[in-house]
């Protein structure tokens, strides 16, 4: 027997669908602020700080998404997006180089690729970390810190990663939509490491 939950006045779908529509509408706002490419990190990280709000009863919606953007867009947070852009473009070329066929590229290039992959996951976990907000060194070193003691977390991130990838690259409009529930799993993941 299913019990349900009672509707607020002005919800039309009840409380879960109402988290699922946030999030993506979350995820709309992360996709616009995200369009400068140096303010990604920034982005992402202010779309797992209104989605950790939902704990607190705040509401997750564009509108409070925009104004804490407005709140915390500071020189840290672009000179995070700043090295996010020169770790990718040094990433892209090492690759590039290895395709070329020099010799040991492809140990080179599993090996460019596996530190690509972890510094994926310890910017990812930065950007869900609650320090994140204030102090982009603190929150890396945290991260990094939890990429090692949490792998099975670290694998959630990269799936979490990859689906919002394959999501977009099957269906380009979800690709709008995409960053939403990938916040939502890059916090979901930081909780889970808090209260383990």
């Amino acid at each position: 027997m299913s019990v349900r939950t009672p509707r607020e006045p002005g919800e039309l779908f009840g409380p879960r669908a109402t988290l699922f529509a946030d999030v993506l509408s979350v995820g709309l706002a992360t996709t616009v602020a995200c369009l400068p490419l140096v303010t990604v990190p920034a982005a992402l990280s202010t779309a797992c700080a209104v989605l950790r709000g939902v704990r607190e009863d705040r509401p997750a919606t564009a509108g409070r998404y925009f104004a804490l953007l407005r709140q915390r867009l500071r020189g840290g947070d672009l000179a995070a997006g700043a090295v996010l852009l020169a770790g990718v473009l040094l990433l892209v070329a090492d690759l590039a180089l290895a395709g070329a066929g020099l010799p040991g590229a492809r140990l080179f290039a599993v090996l460019a690729g596996a530190i690509g992959a972890g510094a994926t996951v310890v910017g990812l976990r930065a950007c869900a970390r609650p320090a994140s907000l204030t102090d982009w060194p603190a929150a890396v070193r945290e991260a990094a810190r939890d990429a090692v003691r949490d792998p099975g977390g670290s694998g959630l991130v990269l799936l979490a990663l990859a689906a919002a990838v394959l999501c977009g690259w099957m269906l380009l409009p979800l690709a709008l939509l995409a960053p939403g529930p990938l916040a939502l799993a890059l916090t979901a993941v930081d909780v889970r490491q808090e209260s383990a």
